[in-house]
């Protein structure tokens, strides 16, 4: 039933992204300063999740006596390694929310908002379409947590998905509040390093806190700290003017409208893989990122794309070999390489057209 339910969210969310997405303009949301910013809630969000850690470590040492197995035994291997906090985790208060139900209030806003940052990192335009599509982002994502939830049931399975149905309420309510980035397109280098900082920094916050694993905080500590410096530089160097070649603008195109469609059907696109549908997960990609070329690229210019395409693969190709871990780990990894590679190449093809027309 699951399937069935999760391959329709997909279908659906993919025709609403390649179709009814792309289709009339947008509300303008400027200014506003670092307080209507996404990434300060982003920032904020991140603080609760680590917040209810600590306050489950010490529900766990007083009213568990350090046995997570009331739990974990409805949960896939992976989860629940507990860090220890000494003498504190018997000062704090020890509440039983703090089991699943606070994860459920905030999953949807770190989703959100985490993909909300990156949109506002590409530019104003695709970031007021995303806000304007904030209740069908919603929809998608809500329902895709509760399948989740309801395929991994527990006693406290049913509270959860309440508490989920409630969060994809308020929500989209509150992301018009937030403010949107600079016009124009964006530096695509370090939009990308941006992409690929922020995406590790996520995948650290699933495992440790998400998964309950507040004991792998240390371990991942290098790679965050690495991950906070690229974004810091990625950023600073994101604010110079630019202007593209023909081949890069039509890349920066193509990806602003690929962000756009892959919006909604993300989550659902990510978990086919779990519910038994890497198929129709894989040929939904296909088609929105056919549909965001068709609409990006120059025309003109299809040999170039083939030729970056191929260039592309080889990186992603790369990017996922050398990866390890979580299976986004390994998405992203060759994500970032497709990109990264695939950018160079089209860089080099507007250079040596530069010169040839300066001949």
């Amino acid at each position: 039933m699951g399937e069935l339910v999760l391959a329709a969210v997909i279908v659906a969310a993919t025709v609403v992204g390649v179709w009814w997405l792309p289709r009339g303009g947008a509300v303008e949301r400027p200014g506003g300063g670092w307080l209507r910013h996404p990434g300060t809630w982003l920032a904020a969000v991140i603080g609760l999740f680590f917040g209810n850690q600590v306050l489950f470590t010490a529900y766990v040492a007083q009213v568990r006596h350090g046995d997570t197995s009331f739990i974990a035994r409805y949960m896939p291997p992976g989860w629940f390694d507990l860090a220890d906090l000494g003498g504190w985790q018997y000062e704090l208060p020890a509440w039983p929310w703090t089991v699943l139900h606070a994860q459920s209030a905030i999953e949807l806003p770190f989703g959100v908002l985490s993909y909300l940052l990156v949109c506002r990192w590409f530019g104003a335009e695709v970031f007021r379409r995303a806000v304007d599509a904030r209740w069908l982002l919603s929809a998608s994502f809500t329902v895709t947590f509760c399948l989740i939830e309801w395929d991994l049931p527990s006693p406290y399975t049913v509270g959860d998905i309440a508490i989920r149905v409630v969060s994809g309420v308020v929500t989209p309510l509150l992301l018009p509040l937030l403010s949107e980035g600079a016009p124009g397109q964006p530096r695509l280098l370090p939009f990308v390093a941006s992409v690929g900082a922020l995406g590790c920094i996520v995948l650290a916050v699933y495992d440790t806190v998400t998964l309950y694993n507040l004991g792998h905080t240390v371990s991942w500590l290098p790679i965050v700290a690495t991950a906070l410096a690229v974004l810091a530089v990625a950023r600073w160097w994101a604010r110079r003017p630019v202007t593209h070649g023909p081949t890069m603008s039509s890349v920066a195109s193509s990806l602003g409208w690929f962000l756009l469609m892959f919006m909604v059907p993300a989550l659902p696109l990510r978990y086919g893989f779990n519910f038994g549908l890497p198929y129709l997960s894989m040929l939904a990609g296909l088609v929105i990122t056919a549909a965001a070329v068709w609409r990006g690229w120059d025309h003109q210019r299809l040999g170039r794309l083939a030729i970056a395409a191929v260039a592309g693969i080889v990186g992603a190709a790369a990017g996922y070999l050398l990866a390890h871990g979580y299976p986004e780990a390994r998405l992203l990894a060759a994500g970032i390489g497709f990109l990264l590679v695939g950018l160079g190449v089209c860089a080099v093809l507007d250079q040596r057209s530069q010169l040839r027309t300066s001949r």
